[in-house]
């Protein structure tokens, strides 16, 4: 008996021990295996100081070249008429990238949006300048901006992650070949959010990008330093990624236009992502810019032969040139709510005002109605992005810091599934859309329902084609993701809010609506209110002078009869010109 005694008295005393002992090993095995991952962020900033050197370095040797150089008419060129005086040798190659340098750097410093300096972009100037007249392409020494996530070589692509640092490009992507073959200089690439899976743009690598019109708020993401720089005048055309609003959000957050293309109408060799192997829910790039025009005049570039021979999988389908200058009445269908989340009250003012100007310039306006949006939104959208209950995006995070915008997403990711499930059963009775996304992050289980859930994709898209053609529809008018959130806020979201801007990229990411937004647009007059965000808005008033609008459409080209994809895209209309550009859609 007395020996039992001991020996619990001995288990009471190093049974603390022990398990001390085993938490301190944990944190150390732990602390060892994060490290080889963190331990290159502070590298990487390194990298981006000295790059950011060199990129003055150039402005300041082009700078000494024309000492006379006044940036501001250069900068301030709409893109088709910079390339027709760079054509014309009406500006020097040296004029424009010194221009842009040195305002991009400018740029840089209030919103934080660059991560990179291409410095290859000086040679690239020197073999244009070499070129005969006849061989110079459609972006002839037309400086631009790349996501983070665009292939260059000798560069890393990172997607705001730990792992894929010091991993630079073994050569360019198929998209910046083309690029450049046009005549294009990629000169700088831009900040993104963290896995391009949160709608706010900030990473552990390189932190926080504001927005240019109000510093206190988020430029959108994952595009979102694209979205800043555009916005601010520092590029003047830019290349994004779009899964769920990537290019759609920062373009209506900062105020400028961007096109998501269908699926596979663009190349995607080349272009990285935190996810690879969806197939329900992909990822597609697309422009940035001032104006549709400029929109255009990158998808004329883009859409040619060159990329089909550098990646096969893409359809050769050029644009045609003679939908877009049409201008034949559309019939337009439009709704102001999807049924399943509300836009904010300027958003829904704007789709009634664009309706009435569409109407009043001699084109249809049809009401329509989303079909099962919830289904699509929680079951098909989040069911695909989750397949694999995020094994795949947990595995990229390992080792690395992981971004505020996208800590609840991975606390959630990293519950046990019997967890989940129980919470969304807790959840049901409270609030069932938090409980549908927990049930959605389990993931799918096996093979089976895997392909179950392809089968209603499938199904979806047709349900929505059938209901396109009924209406016999051209394109289709919605809100957007608007006014831009603060900083922060985005993390702060359930999923819902979410479909307001990306649910074009959801389950019927290949046929689906899209979405719109209004910038500022007031010349005096209008009340101020406020959003549900805390965002001030000007309330418009009846002057139309200098109203814009953003609206983000679906076309249905003559190929969908084919049994191939529209384009769908976020259209900048200007109420006051001609509304034909929204043939664009058709014609992409």
């Amino acid at each position: 008996m007395p020996g039992v005694i001991w020996l619990s008295h001995l288990l009471v005393v190093l049974l603390p021990e022990a398990l001390l002992g085993a938490v301190w090993l944990g944190a150390t095995m732990l602390f060892w295996c994060q490290a080889p991952a963190r331990s290159r962020i502070p590298r990487a900033q390194k990298r981006r100081e000295e790059a950011l050197r060199r990129m003055a370095a150039l402005a300041e040797r082009l700078r000494q070249q024309e000492p006379e150089l006044d940036p501001k008419p250069i900068l301030e060129l709409p893109l088709e008429k910079l390339v027709q005086k760079l054509l014309a040798d009406e500006l020097s190659l040296e004029s424009v990238l010194c221009s842009y340098l040195e305002e991009a750097m400018k740029v840089h410093q209030e919103v934080n949006c660059l991560t990179d300096f291409l410095d290859e972009c000086e040679e690239q100037l020197q073999a244009l300048k070499k070129l005969k007249k006849s061989e110079r392409g459609l972006l002839y020494g037309v400086p631009i901006s790349l996501k983070d996530v665009y292939d260059c070589m000798g560069h890393d692509s990172t997607c705001g992650l730990a792992q894929f640092l010091e991993k630079p490009a073994a050569k360019d992507g198929v998209i910046v070949k083309v690029l450049k073959a046009q005549g294009a200089i990629p000169f700088v690439k831009t900040n993104i959010s963290q896995t391009l899976l949160s709608f706010d743009c900030s990473n552990p690598i390189y932190g926080q990008t504001l927005n240019p019109q109000n510093l206190k708020k988020t430029s959108g993401g994952s595009s979102g330093g694209e979205g800043a720089l555009l916005a601010k005048g520092g590029s003047i055309l830019g290349m994004g990624t779009d899964t769920g609003g990537s290019i759609r959000i920062p373009a209506s957050f900062c105020g400028v236009c961007g096109i998501r293309v269908t699926g596979y109408r663009l190349s995607n060799s080349g272009v990285a992502s935190a996810v690879k192997g969806r197939k329900t829910v992909i990822t597609v790039t697309g422009p940035l810019a001032w104006d549709v025009e400029s929109l255009a005049l990158c998808l004329r570039a883009l859409l040619s032969e060159h990329m089909h021979r550098l990646d096969p999988t893409v359809p050769f389908l050029p644009f045609r040139e003679e939908v877009y200058s049409s201008n034949r009445p559309l019939r337009i269908g439009y709704y102001e709510s999807d049924g399943f989340t509300q836009p904010s009250p300027s958003m829904a003012r704007a789709v009634k005002l664009t309706s009435r100007l569409l109407r009043d310039a001699g084109h249809q306006v049809i009401p329509f109605s989303v079909p099962r949006t919830e289904y699509a939104f929680f079951h098909l959208f989040l069911g695909s992005l989750s397949a694999d209950g995020g094994a795949s995006l947990l595995e990229k995070l390992k080792g690395d810091i992981v971004d505020p915008s996208m800590k609840n997403t991975v606390t959630s990711l990293r519950l046990p599934d019997s967890l989940k499930r129980f919470l969304a059963w807790i959840w049901k009775y409270i609030e069932p859309r938090v409980s549908q996304g927990l049930e959605t992050m389990c993931g799918v289980g096996t093979p089976k329902k895997l392909w179950e859930l392809h089968t209603a994709v499938e199904e979806y898209q047709q349900e929505f084609i059938a209901k396109w053609r009924s209406l016999d529809l051209d394109v289709l008018l919605s809100p957007a993701l608007d006014p831009a959130f603060f900083v922060g806020y985005p993390a702060k979201t359930q999923g819902g809010e979410r479909i307001c801007g990306a649910f074009g990229g959801c389950a019927v990411h290949r046929f689906a609506m899209g979405r719109g937004t209004v910038s500022p647009v007031h010349e005096g007059g209008g009340d101020l209110s406020q959003e549900q965000d805390g965002t001030q808005v000007i309330r418009h008033s009846s002057s139309w002078r200098s109203f814009y609008i953003l609206i983000q459409v679906c076309s249905q080209c003559s190929f969908l009869l084919m049994n191939t994809r529209s384009t769908l895209f976020l259209l900048l209309l200007e109420a006051h010109q001609k509304f034909s550009l929204l043939s664009l859609c058709v014609a992409a």
